[in-house]
């Protein structure tokens, strides 16, 4: 069995800096629109969802992704992928000037979370799923595989 579920190309806009809170640097990114492709999901990534980070005193980035999909056969999934992304500080600090920084650089895996109401896709549900991530200055690639 393949591993690999599908590729998420999520389109971001600039982030929304919350500030320094107690518990480090909050950021909003709104999710723009995008595209999911693979073997078992294909459709669009809708607009309206963000990324809500943290960026700790480690300088580690918790994400929490949270999104919705529309497949070609019209079924929404709804999608919450949280995080973690991290890197030398000099990378750190170039992702969040929106600066590219080649992915092999950057630790980032997330742990994607399924939700649809459609019956053939009810195996998500049932799965668990590992995201490698990469952070491109107007865009998020997720290779989402089983874990």
């Amino acid at each position: 069995m393949d591993l690999l579920i599908a590729l998420v190309e999520a389109e971001v806009a600039p982030p929304l800096l919350v500030g320094a809170t107690p518990l480090g640097e909050r950021r909003v990114i709104p999710i723009t629109g995008g595209r999911v492709r693979g073997p078992e999901l294909n459709g669009e990534v809708l607009p309206g969802g963000a990324d809500f980070q943290l960026i700790r005193p480690d300088g580690v980035a918790e994400i929490e992704a949270r999104y919705v999909l529309r497949l070609d056969d019209g079924a929404l999934v709804y999608v919450v992928n949280r995080g973690l992304r991290t890197a030398a500080p000099e990378d750190m600090a170039r992702l969040l000037r929106g600066e590219p920084v080649p992915p092999e650089r950057v630790y980032f895996r997330t742990a994607p979370v399924f939700e649809t109401a459609a019956p053939r896709l009810d195996w998500l549900h049932r799965t668990l799923f590992l995201g490698h991530g990469e952070r491109r200055p107007d865009r998020v690639l997720i290779r989402i595989e089983r874990a």
